[in-house]
């Protein structure tokens, strides 16, 4: 954690731009429970102080007030008290520094603030996403396509492992040396419209350049799984990192559903990576939160049915429930089918009865976006009241 903390604890841009972001619509309320004080520990999240304080977290920018005339205000470091106050009515926090004092505060002439940046608290767990980050696990299916990919091996192998060398189709350039061996994996479909949206790309190997040509030659240097012939080959985005960023509300009104969840996970609670079916072109980007609502789904009503019958003797051989069950119901009288003339006589008209009614939505936890593709983002679950599956529903905090 200390080690990558630096990508993530600068807020202090972001929170000036969220007052652009933030509809000033958003009423801050306190957690039932908030604290008047909190001493920042070591291994604290600044989502999770923001939720001992909030009931949204996310609204943390509406309320924090750093602490004025010291380097770096925006950071906060274990040691900081944080106290809540009242101001016109509306909660504000602010940090205290050198309330509880501490080896990284250093005052000279004149006055400055010595502090590691590693040791600021990050914004969420970085191990939950750090794979993530430069890896392009989801792929447009034509780009997969038109990739280049392993054709064979120089020593006759089936497959390669690490230090092995590759054939690669083709690579004319050696402007890139650094790539990655990816797997074509699962359809990524809208469950509504049964889109294409992608596929999910599975990670391989890295490999590095050894020479141009068709097919070019490249050698394994890190891996994962061995390397087979047909996987697609793409330049490494390496430099690749996640940005600063603070959980914000997703654009007013959108919704959309939870399409698959990684690493093998059945059922999605806190910290899972799941993918949703928005992405960049509905306006979506790193650090949109979403509410995850279970529900909406059609049931049978098992009263209406009659499996629920209070009567405690069941229906006798008279009764035509006997024979047809409880899903079927009178309707009335049937004749002349399936013609007039057809030597059928007068019949009771039986009719599955299969009553239903639509499950209320319920919430079910949050989440937020750490990395978006056109059709579809990445998002790591930060609250989870109840087991979440794929296909649930997102939706927008409501304003």
């Amino acid at each position: 954690m200390r080690a990558t903390a630096r990508q993530f604890v600068r807020i202090s841009l972001l929170v000036g731009s969220m007052a652009l972001l933030m509809p000033a619509a958003f009423a801050v309320e306190l957690a039932p429970d908030a604290p008047r004080t909190y001493v920042v520990r070591s291994g604290d999240t600044l989502w999770g102080i923001a939720g001992r304080f909030l009931r949204d977290p996310w609204l943390w920018p509406e309320v924090w007030q750093a602490n004025p005339g010291v380097g770096d205000p925006d950071l906060i470091y274990p040691g900081d008290v944080l106290e809540l106050s009242m101001v016109n009515g509306e909660p504000r926090i602010r940090s205290n520094r050198g309330a509880r004092g501490g080896p990284r505060v250093v005052r000279l002439t004149p006055h400055v603030r010595s502090s590691r940046l590693d040791d600021a608290v990050p914004t969420i767990r970085f191990s939950a996403i750090a794979p993530f980050l430069t890896r392009p696990y989801v792929a447009d299916s034509q780009d997969i396509k038109r990739a280049p990919y392993v054709v064979g091996f120089p020593d006759e192998h089936l497959i390669a492992g690490l230090n092995d060398s590759i054939y690669v189709r083709r690579i004319d350039s050696n402007a890139q040396n650094s790539f990655q061996i990816l797997r074509p994996g699962d359809e990524l479909r809208d469950p509504d419209t049964n889109e294409l949206l992608g596929y999910e790309a599975v990670f391989v190997a890295s490999a590095r350049l050894e020479r141009v040509g068709d097919p070019a030659k490249l050698r394994v240097v890190r891996m994962e799984r061995q390397v087979s012939i047909g996987d697609r080959v793409i330049p490494s985005d390496e430099e690749r990192r996640l940005e600063n960023f603070f959980p914000h509300p997703a654009p007013e009104g959108m919704r959309g559903r939870i399409i698959s969840v990684l690493n093998g996970v059945s059922n999605i609670g806190t910290y899972d990576v799941v993918v949703i079916n928005r992405g960049e072109k509905d306006r979506i980007e790193t650090g949109h939160v979403f509410e995850t609502f279970v529900g909406g789904t059609k049931e049978r009503d098992f009263v209406k049915s009659g499996d629920y019958d209070p009567k405690w003797r069941g229906p006798g051989p008279l009764e035509s429930e006997f024979w047809l069950g409880s899903d079927y119901e009178k309707k009335g009288w049937r004749a002349d089918e399936p013609d007039s003339n057809a030597p059928f006589p007068l019949h009771m008209d039986f009719r599955r009865n299969n009553p239903k009614y639509f499950k209320p939505f319920e919430k079910s936890g949050i989440l937020m976006v750490f990395r978006s593709f056109d059709r579809v983002s990445f998002a790591l679950v930060l609250e989870a009241t109840r087991s979440l599956n794929v296909g649930d529903w997102i939706a927008s905090p409501p304003s």
